[in-house]
């Protein structure tokens, strides 16, 4: 019997589910990418973290990094190469309870709030 799959933390949902190439119906042949392979192309690909940092980040093994992001990859080339709707749902997720107040630097909250922020004409940092 394998083990339970445990739950992977995620900052916070997508702010956008589907995406759908241009001149395309909703209908098309339509890829499915689960909520934990969309965080981890955010924190290695947009952020710029290390597998071993993601998988610190998101409560897991740094191999169960490596096979959530060859499987995001995947998925987002074949939406890519071949025209189809991507649609990002699903997966066994738990949302960081403290995405208000966290103090993670590559916490998605933390970096948009802190990016919200007006900075001060003098700031020089």
């Amino acid at each position: 019997m394998p083990r339970p799959q445990r739950c992977r933390r995620v900052c916070s949902l997508p702010r956008q589910e589907s995406f759908t190439p241009d001149g395309k119906q909703n209908d098309c042949d339509t890829i499915v990418m689960t909520v934990d392979e969309y965080e981890v192309i955010r924190l290695m690909d947009l952020v710029g973290l290390t597998q071993e940092q993601a998988a610190v980040q998101m409560d897991v093994g740094r191999t169960t990094v490596t096979g959530i992001y060859e499987s995001a990859r995947h998925k987002v080339a074949l939406a890519l190469v071949y025209g189809r709707r991507l649609l990002i749902q699903g997966g066994k997720i738990q949302v960081c309870e403290r995405a208000s107040s966290c103090c993670n630097p590559f916490c998605r909250a933390v970096r948009e709030k802190r990016d919200t922020i007006p900075q001060k004409e003098n700031d020089t940092q």
